[in-house]
């Protein structure tokens, strides 16, 4: 896997390396480190490329870096994220997580590992069309995502085009899926704290009954967005936690609820804080319970445009023929690469690892594991876009 699609120099480099990527994604992944604490990650990344007589920057919080490799006036970005999860690993490899409730359970580690070797392999050509520009990203997993700490400290400036590749266990190693448009979901958080004055459950009418009104907001809010937005727009509130109260025949004075509010459409996502507050407020006047909403705003849609997923689809295509390219779902999860696209147009795509047998073990799963076959792959992959989008008219 991963082999021999040229251009020469890369085949050489691979030949050679590609060893070295599976090493590097296996200690990664031996110690992972939570969204900005990368420090030895960072570290790691930053000491190979150096040895390669490159100058990556960190970051100034000390964890992320960015990197150019070559000259001109022409740059296209590819990025990766360093962060694990705070998961206790369950896979019994040998090299699993030493850190205890920690663990690599997205894949960053393998992204990590294929744009450390992409970079590496890329400063091994005698010459580029352009330059390539390395994001490594801290903080994906934490709201509102490390991507706003790079956009801020300058790393978008200059940039043509941006990729990144996101594993994905449904997909089976050497396929890439691409899509059109939105690829993820915005995601935000939402957590609504109520206050009464308490009382006995035998007397209702003489205070606030506050687990009636958190029972309204549970039941109705998640109803009545649905009649306030465009249906197309794929927006659903779903509740997670909800607290309040211990003995049965006392009405509480405090209780919380708290969700996840997603949605396919950027301008939908605009909207949807005042149309929450809104609601909320009309759904609770009539309770005479106190409220505090936390709206905690995320990430907007990854919305990859047409060219740009078209470069990654064909470069997929460029390294294992026509079948390694296929179509892909939208997801409702969150992904952070939405800011870069608020700066350049670009795209993700979702890179299979799943070994096309056996158990698809889903990310952020204790249990999740990868195809390491498909990292030389994704080297190639990243390699082939950001050429091909360097000498694109």
């Amino acid at each position: 896997m991963g082999a021999g699609s040229g251009p020469p120099w890369l085949d050489s480099w691979l030949a050679a390396h590609r060893t070295d990527v599976v090493a590097w994604r296996r200690a990664i992944h031996a110690v992972p480190e939570l969204g900005r604490a990368e420090h030895r990650t960072t570290e790691l990344v930053a000491r190979r490329l150096m040895a390669a007589g490159l100058e990556p920057r960190t970051l100034p919080g000390g964890t992320g870096l960015v990197c150019d490799i070559g000259y001109g006036d022409r740059c296209v970005a590819l990025r990766a994220d360093l962060d694990a999860l705070p998961l206790k690993e369950d896979t019994g490899l040998p090299f699993g997580s030493t850190v205890d409730g920690v663990m690599h359970a997205c894949g960053h580690d393998a992204h990590t590992a294929m744009l450390l070797g992409a970079g590496l392999a890329l400063a091994s050509a005698p010459a580029l069309p352009g330059r390539v520009r390395l994001i490594f990203q801290p903080a994906e997993e934490v709201q509102p995502g490390g991507a706003i700490d790079m956009v801020a400290d300058g790393v978008m400036e200059g940039v043509d085009r941006v990729f990144a590749l996101h594993c994905d266990p449904r997909l089976e190693v050497g396929k890439v899926g691409t899509r059109v448009g939105p690829i993820t979901s915005a995601c935000d958080v939402l957590e609504v704290r109520l206050t009464s004055p308490g009382g006995h459950t035998s007397r209702p009418h003489l205070t606030a009954d506050l687990v009636e009104a958190l029972g309204l907001l549970i039941t109705q809010l998640p109803l009545l967005l649905t009649r306030q937005v465009d249906p197309r727009s794929g927006t659903v509130l779903v509740w997670g936690a909800v607290h309040a109260g211990e003995a049965a025949n006392a009405i509480p004075q405090h209780g919380v609820l708290r969700g996840t509010l997603r949605t396919a459409d950027h301008h939908t996502w605009g909207e949807l804080e005042a149309k929450i507050r809104s609601l909320v407020s009309a759904l609770l006047a009539p309770t005479g319970t106190g409220y505090v909403l936390e709206h905690i705003r995320g990430v907007p849609p990854v919305v990859n445009e047409a060219v740009s997923a078209g470069m990654l689809a064909d470069a997929a295509i460029a390294v294992r023929g026509a079948d390694a390219a296929t179509s892909t779902e939208q997801s409702s999860g969150g992904e952070d690469f939405a800011w870069y696209l608020e700066h350049a147009p670009g795209a993700m795509a979702r890179l299979g690892v799943w070994p096309g047998h056996g158990p698809m073990r889903d990310i952020h799963q204790p249990t999740f594991d990868l195809d390491e076959r498909a990292l030389p792959f994704g080297v190639r992959v990243l390699i082939q876009a950001a050429l091909t989008a360097l000498t694109a008219p």
